[in-house]
C-alpha cells in the first residue's frame, strides 16, 4: 500500500484536535508549513532539543528555580543571542519558529514559545502570558512568580508591568470603570490561546497587505483551531470571496449569518451573500 503523507492542514488538525496533550512547540513550528512546504519538522524539533540539552548540562541538579531561571535567560538571550526583531518587526519570518531558530530574531510570542520549551526541559514551571500588546513568560519562583520579557530577557517588576498596562489602557481608550487589575492580564495562556495569537498576528499582516492567498491559508488554520468561532469562518468566507471562490465563500457567510443574524455586520454580509449566490462578487473594501 502506497503511503500518502498528510497535508500540512490535516497534520495541523491532528496536532490541535484535543487540548490534552497539545504539543505547543510542534504545533507552533507547523504554522510555517504553508510558507515553507519543505520544512523539516523533526529537524526543527531536534534543534530545540539540542539547545535544551546544552542548557540542562550546565544546571546543577540541586539548583533552585531562581538559579535555573537566571541560567535560562543568560543562555537564551546572552549566549545564544535571541532577541526581538526591531528592524523588521512585521516580517512573516518573525512568526515562524524554525526561522527564529535560524536568525535568533522574532516576535515576543515566537521567542516565548522557545523559552517555554527550554524552561520546561530545564525543570522550571513556566507559562505564556497573553499580556496586551506584548506576549510575556512567567515562571514559578519560590512562593511567587517572575515575569520575563522574551524580547529582551528583562525581569519585569509589578511597577514596570503597571506602566506597560497604563500605556495600553491609554491607547485603547478604555474608560476607567472598565479597568481590570494587573493580575487579570497575567493569567497563564493555554497552548490553543497561544497558537491563536500567533495566527492572528499573521492574519493582520496578510490582511493589511491584501494578500488573499496567504490570508486564506491562515484562516483555514484558525477555523480548525477555533471551530466554535464563527467570526473566523466569516473571515475565511471573505478571503474565499476575494479569491473568486463564490460557492465556498457563500457557505461560510451563510453559516455565520445563521447564528449571528443580528450582528452589526449582518446587513453587509447578507448583501455579499446575495451577490455571491447570484455569481456577482463585490470587491472587498
Amino acid at each position: 500500500m502506497h503511503f500518502v503523507p498528510p497535508t500540512p492542514l490535516t497534520y495541523f488538525a491532528s496536532l490541535v484536535a484535543q487540548d490534552e496533550g497539545l504539543n505547543l512547540l510542534e504545533a507552533a513550528i507547523s504554522l510555517a508549513q504553508d510558507e515553507y512546504p519543505r520544512l523539516d519538522m523533526q529537524a526543527a524539533l531536534a534543534d530545540v532539543d539540542a539547545l535544551a540539552r546544552r542548557l540542562r548540562e550546565r544546571i546543577p541538579s540541586d539548583a533552585a528555580p531562581a538559579q535555573r531561571l537566571r541560567m535560562l535567560t543568560r543562555f537564551f538571550h546572552g549566549e545564544l543571542g535571541f532577541a526581538g526583531n526591531l528592524n523588521n518587526y512585521y516580517a512573516m519570518d518573525n512568526s515562524f519558529v524554525h526561522r527564529v531558530l535560524e536568525t535568533r530574531r522574532g516576535l515576543p510570542i515566537t521567542l516565548a514559545v522557545l523559552m517555554l520549551e527550554l524552561a520546561e526541559q530545564a525543570g522550571l514551571r513556566a507559562a505564556g502570558v497573553a499580556f496586551p500588546g506584548h506576549f510575556l513568560v512567567k515562571c514559578k519562583v519560590g512562593l511567587g512568580e517572575a515575569v520575563i520579557d522574551p524580547f529582551t530577557g528583562e525581569s519585569l517588576s509589578p511597577a514596570r508591568l503597571d506602566e506597560r498596562l497604563a500605556i495600553y489602557r491609554q491607547g485603547s481608550g478604555l474608560p476607567d470603570d472598565l479597568e481590570l487589575p494587573l493580575e487579570f492580564f497575567l493569567r497563564a495562556a493555554t497552548p490553543r490561546q497561544i497558537l491563536t495569537r500567533m495566527l492572528r498576528n499573521l492574519k493582520e499582516v496578510h490582511r493589511a497587505a491584501e494578500d488573499w492567498p496567504r490570508l486564506l491559508a491562515v484562516q483555514q488554520r484558525l477555523v480548525i483551531l477555533l471551530p466554535g468561532d464563527l467570526a473566523e469562518r466569516r473571515d475565511r468566507g471573505l478571503a474565499l470571496q476575494a479569491l473568486g471562490a463564490p460557492a465556498a465563500a457563500a457557505e461560510d457567510l451563510a453559516a455565520y449569518l445563521a447564528e449571528r443574524g443580528d450582528a452589526p455586520d449582518a446587513a453587509e454580509l447578507r448583501a455579499r451573500l446575495a451577490a455571491l449566490l447570484g455569481q456577482g462578487m463585490p470587491p472587498l473594501q
